[in-house]
Parts: C-alpha cells; sequence; structure tokens
C-alpha cells in the first residue's frame, strides 16, 4: 500500500513500469538466444568428413584429393554454407559389423563420433540405416558382373569371315582386281603373249584373266598359262601371295576356333550354369550379402559357388586384374564396372544389372544435417550437376573401340609385306610387259625404216582397238596400192 502511494507521489504509472520489465527480459532472451546459436553455429563451423580411397570417387594428387566426391562435398559446401576437414578412413573398409555388433570403416567412424559425415560410395542398406543416418541417395546403381570381352562374344553367322577385319577383306578385293586386270594388260601388251593382233585369238581376256587368277586362290590353276616372262612373274607373284594368304587365313581361323570354345556369358544365369571361368566379389561386402541372402536360386548357387571356391577379391584392382587376365568374372556394382571399362578397352560388362541400390551420405542418428543435405543433392540432381560430374569423371577412353569384339582378327597391317611384295610384282611384270613392246616396235620400226614412235601407236592401237577398224584399214591400204 505504501509502496503504491509513493510510486503514485513520485508520478510513475504503474502500466509503464511494467512495460520496461518485460521489455528488459525479451532483449536478455533474444541476447541468450543469439549467443547460444552463434556458439552452435561457431562448433558446426567445420565438420569432419570421412572418405575411403576408390576411383573414381577420391583419389590422390599430390597431397591433395580428388574425385567425384571431392566435387560433391564442394558444391554441398556452397549450398549449405559450411566448411569441412577430409580425412580417409584409418582402416580403409566401408563398414562392417562384426559379431560383438560394432561397426568398422567409415560407420564405425559415424557411430563413435570420429567424423561428422561419410561421403564415399556408401551403399544405402537397411542395416545402415538402424545404426546411422542416410541422405537421398546422390548415385543409383545395381549389380553386375565384368569379364575379358572375348568370353562375352556371341557366336557369329559369319564365322568364317572372323580371321580377316574387315579392312583386310577389303585389301584381298582390291588385290585381285588389281592382279585380274594386270594379267589382262600384260598379255595385251606383251607381243610374246600375243604376236599377231590381226590373225590370234587373244588368250588372256578379261574375263578369263579374273578366272585365271581365282583359280590359284583354290590351288587348283586354270589354263592355258601365261607364256610371257612379265605374265610368268605376274602369274608366280599372284601364286605366292595367295598361298602366303591361304596358310595366314587358315592359321588365324584354327587358333580362333580354339579360342572361341566357351560358352557364351551375357547374364547372370549363364555365369552359373557354367565351369570354365570362376567368378567372385568382395569378401564380406554388401554384394556378397546379396547373393547370400537371396531366395533366387540362381543367385543362391553363385554364392554356393564362391564360397566353395573361396573366388573372393580383396579390392577393385584385384578384380580387374583377375578379369583381364582372363577365365575370371568379377561380381561388383555396375558403376565401379562402368570406370573399369571405360579405361580397359578389353573388359565387358554385363547388360545384366539385378539388385538396384544407391549410394548415400551417411551422418550420426538424429543429425540436423541430414534434411539440408538431401534437399541440396536433388537440387544437385534438378540442375544437371550431378550428371556432369558422372560425365566428368567416367570419361571413356575406348570411344570408337568396336576393334575389341575382333581383336584376333588379321588387319591389313599384319600382312603389309605380302602386299607390297604383290604390288612390286605387277609393276615389275607391266614395266616388262611394255619393254618387250618397246622392242618390237624398235625393231619394226628399222626394218620398215618408219619411226618408232609411230610403229609403237601403231601396235598399241591394234592391240586395244577394234580388230574391224584395223582390218578396214589394211584393206582400205591394199586398194589404194
Amino acid at each position: 500500500m505504501f509502496s503504491q502511494l509513493n510510486r503514485k507521489d513520485r508520478g510513475v504509472p504503474q502500466e509503464t513500469e511494467v512495460c520496461g520489465n518485460m521489455t528488459g527480459c525479451v532483449a536478455l532472451v533474444v541476447c541468450v538466444a543469439a549467443l547460444t546459436a552463434c556458439i552452435v553455429a561457431a562448433g558446426a563451423s567445420e565438420l569432419s568428413i570421412t572418405t575411403i580411397k576408390q576411383d573414381p570417387y577420391t583419389m590422390s594428387r599430390g597431397s591433395e584429393l580428388e574425385g567425384y566426391c571431392i566435387d560433391l562435398i564442394s558444391e554441398l559446401s556452397k549450398k549449405l554454407g559450411f566448411t569441412y576437414k577430409l580425412h580417409v578412413v584409418k582402416d580403409n573398409r566401408y563398414g562392417v559389423k562384426d559379431s560383438s555388433g560394432n561397426w568398422n570403416g567409415m560407420i564405425g567412424e559415424i557411430t563413435r563420433g570420429e567424423a561428422d559425415l561419410a561421403v564415399a560410395p556408401l551403399t544405402l542398406t537397411a542395416i545402415r540405416e538402424q545404426s546411422v543416418e542416410m541422405t537421398t541417395p546422390f548415385m543409383q546403381t545395381g549389380i553386375g558382373f565384368m569379364l575379358r570381352r572375348d568370353l562375352a562374344s556371341e557366336e557369329s553367322s559369319f564365322s568364317l569371315l572372323s580371321p580377316f577385319s574387315t579392312d583386310m577383306w577389303v585389301g584381298v578385293l582390291i588385290a585381285f582386281l588389281l592382279t585380274g586386270l594386270c594379267i589382262f594388260l600384260v598379255g595385251r601388251i606383251s607381243p610374246t603373249e600375243w604376236a599377231e593382233p590381226d590373225t590370234e585369238e587373244h588368250s588372256f581376256t578379261l574375263l578369263h584373266s579374273f578366272w585365271y587368277i581365282t583359280g590359284a586362290l583354290t590351288l587348283q590353276g586354270a589354263g592355258p598359262h601365261p607364256k610371257a616372262p612379265s605374265g610368268r612373274l605376274v602369274s608366280a607373284i599372284w601364286w605366292l601371295f595367295a598361298v602366303l594368304l591361304l596358310a595366314s587365313y587358315f592359321g588365324n581361323f584354327n587358333s580362333m576356333m580354339q579360342a572361341n570354345k566357351h560358352v557364351s556369358i551375357k547374364s547372370f544365369e549363364d555365369l552359373a550354369n557354367q565351369d570354365l571361368i570362376d567368378y567372385g566379389t568382395f569378401e564380406a561386402g554388401s554384394t556378397m550379402l546379396f547373393f547370400k541372402n537371396s531366395n533366387n536360386p540362381i543367385y543362391r548357387r553363385i554364392y554356393e559357388n564362391m564360397e566353395r571356391k573361396k573366388s573372393y577379391v580383396a579390392n577393385m584392382e584385384e578384380g580387374i586384374r583377375r578379369a583381364q587376365e582372363g577365365n575370371f568374372a568379377f561380381i561388383g556394382e555396375a558403376v565401379s564396372l562402368d570406370l573399369a571399362v571405360a579405361r580397359y578397352c578389353k573388359l565387358y560388362r554385363s547388360q545384366e544389372v539385378i539388385g538396384m541400390r544407391a549410394y548415400a551420405i551417411a551422418a550420426p542418428l538424429g543429425s540436423p544435417l541430414v534434411k539440408n543435405l538431401s534437399i541440396a543433392i536433388l537440387q544437385l540432381s534438378e540442375s544437371g550437376e550431378l550428371t556432369y560430374l558422372r560425365n566428368k569423371w567416367w570419361a571413356s577412353s575406348c570411344v570408337g573401340a568396336d576393334w575389341a569384339q575382333s581383336s584376333e582378327a588379321l588387319h591389313p597391317h599384319d600382312l603389309l609385306g605380302l602386299f607390297l611384295l604383290l604390288g612390286l610384282g605387277l609393276g615389275v611384270g607391266l614395266l616388262l610387259a611394255l619393254l618387250e613392246l618397246v622392242s618390237r616396235a624398235h625393231n619394226q620400226a628399222k626394218d620398215g625404216k618408219k619411226s618408232c614412235c609411230s610403229v609403237l601407236t601403231s601396235e598399241i592401237n591394234q592391240r586395244f582397238c577394234n580388230k574391224g577398224e584395223s582390218a578396214e584399214q589394211d584393206g582400205s591400204d591394199k586398194s589404194k596400192a
């Protein structure tokens, strides 16, 4: 009562004092909240991120790291405004729970609080989702297998053509046409082969020339045979070319038939139904667990075969090496196999992909970062940034390398010496035939006291022009006489 009277005596309204007290409280609350936010922001300003070295996700470049995941972390930090400190997982493992329920690898670092995030090709699985938080996937993949390309080739209906490449067959056809034309020209030009064009019948017409060299290809021969040295030289060179060409063809054909005594493997069912080649995957990895826990009889058979033969690999490099050596199919996640196929052109990845799965970022349970990271990943996907990163780090060095499917076929450069020998023989044969004709023209010009050039021109006209024209010209000369 006295206090109220004293307030009235001092002339201070009661409502004004209450408002002043409330304003002070609000200001105090705001300051405390701001201070707390600053502390939280300061504590979360630098995130500890764990990753694992695997091409092309994380790779060493000197003292720094580069790769798909490194670029992904950089883009996420720009969108969400955080800084980070990156380190490679100590035991070089993704994360598997042992018999005592403890996690190793990157998942273990997350659960123990040693890292805030795990950014790597970390497969999103149910058992991992129980121990850590996983974001929206940043990459979709599945399980496929990889083997040497010739082990996956299908039997061709044109296997008779397989010993030679397409370029080689084109080269043989061109050599055949040029040789037939050369035999025809030599037969026409050489006086020994065709001494009297007006009265003699020419043996080597264009059709007979091609028939003659066709007989040589079948090692049978077809008469009549050339009489002139130039024609015999061309024939001998062609016979030598044909014998060596056929030897190369049948030798390579036999080796390819021996190499193709395998089952064409195009699917997991083909893989499970054969015993010619082994197959395996990472031991105790998510791929192995997929086959182990599957109810599909084909997949169960694959797991039992791997378990019986212990055909597991320790890392990706070992799987690639064994696949390149042949008689081994490496089973793994398709996106990783695509990278190996892009770098090693002799390898082939199966078109069949099973057990679709995804890669995601891991964080501790209840982490407030997961929601914002998921939104940022979706934004990167919608803007095409994730596609750009995929194309950047999965660029293939095997573009246009379809030759790998027929890598055992002979190419023109393999028999370059043989083609050069044939070309040289054809050139020398034509030159000898021309020299024979020039010698005949020179003798006729000397006997008839005419110009050598005019006699040579007359000879060429008689051999390559119409006989009727020459006969008509002779008749007119006789009438004039």
